[in-house]
């Protein structure tokens, strides 16, 4: 079955406002659920809806909450959330990162009271227009242990980079720091499949392909004690910096029931032009690229689901009839 991208948009908000968003927070929301599908990026995309309606209906997100800057000093500035949806809040952050950015060549834009972030290289897509680098951080309720630990304490943490070309779509680069997307697992032990050996630890703390198993214990961080130590430091900066709760003080996304999880978000904005100059930038990214592409077989970040994008917008999404 084939629906066209508005119409997904539209289905998928009328739903959200259904279970009590307003229709600022269901319209922002619903898009980036489809574009999220459309991407083929399924974990993050309209498997999410009954989620985030179960949530609007159980308290856990502030339908009419209306994001706000409750802070800004210089090159940086503080969204609160307001225990809505994540995605007005980083438009938002970002939105107003950017024009700071070409201010002053830097912004840090943290947001706090924040729910789940979605793709979150999408968030810094308007940057890249607007000819800025960005990176981004996210936490999430805790899934992954300590490097050395077996409970879980952060979240898997994810990470995002977008840098402008000129001529080209941007470099989209977006990495959770669990050997696999939460998401992922979820959908696998929704259709009751395994999973691979490394992704994740039972509640025992002892490896599993059991997809609910791993769900009921922690994820693997990518590369052992180093992708422990690089979701600290993303934990660190979208909490201590933001005010907003640590993983291990968020109730799962996975539950219908639980606190309003108030996770934070940061983004990190840059001016090319204020440093090296935009026409370097330009020089010594495509200097880069061209010798990446050298070796057959190297893919672009962000390549192929910019590509898969643009066809579902032309051809409309394909949904399997359970969906």
């Amino acid at each position: 079955m084939k629906v066209p991208f508005d119409e997904a948009v539209r289905r998928v908000a009328l739903q959200l406002e259904a279970a009590g968003a307003s229709e600022a927070q269901a319209v922002s929301t619903a898009l980036a659920l489809v574009r999220a599908e459309a991407q083929g990026i399924g974990s993050h995309g309209l498997s999410r809806v009954t989620q985030y309606a179960s949530h609007l209906r159980n308290g856990r997100v502030d339908g009419e909450a209306e994001a706000v800057i409750a802070r800004e000093h210089g090159a940086v500035l503080l969204v609160d959330a307001r225990d809505g949806f994540a995605f007005p809040a980083c438009e938002l952050a970002v939105e107003r990162g950017s024009q700071l950015a070409k201010k002053f060549g830097v912004c840090f834009a943290g947001v706090t009271n924040s729910h789940h972030a979605g793709v979150l290289v999408d968030h810094l897509r308007p940057a890249a227009k607007a000819g800025l680098v960005g990176l981004a951080f996210a936490n999430s309720p805790s899934a992954m242990p300590a490097a050395g630990g077996k409970r879980a304490i952060f979240g898997t943490n994810p990470i995002a980079a977008v840098f402008p070309r000129k001529d080209h779509d941007a470099l989209m680069i977006d990495l959770a720091l669990s050997e696999t997307a939460r998401g992922k697992i979820a959908v696998a032990a929704k259709k009751g499949e395994p999973i691979p050996l490394g992704w994740a630890l039972d509640s025992e703390g002892r490896p599993t392909t059991d997809a609910k198993a791993a769900l009921a214990g922690s994820m693997l961080p990518i590369a052992g004690a180093k992708g422990a130590m690089l979701a600290l430091i993303v934990e660190i900066l979208v909490t201590a910096l933001t005010g907003a709760h640590i993983g291990s003080e968020a109730s799962s996304f996975f539950e219908d029931e639980g606190n309003r999880p108030r996770i934070g978000q940061a983004f990190i904005l840059v001016n090319p032009g204020a440093l090296s100059g935009n026409d370097v930038y330009n020089e010594r990214i495509e200097a880069l690229i061209a010798a990446m592409l050298v070796d057959d077989g190297v893919r672009l970040p962000g390549e192929r689901r910019l590509a898969l994008e643009r066809r579902a917008r032309e051809e409309g999404i394909e949904l399997p009839p359970g969906l």
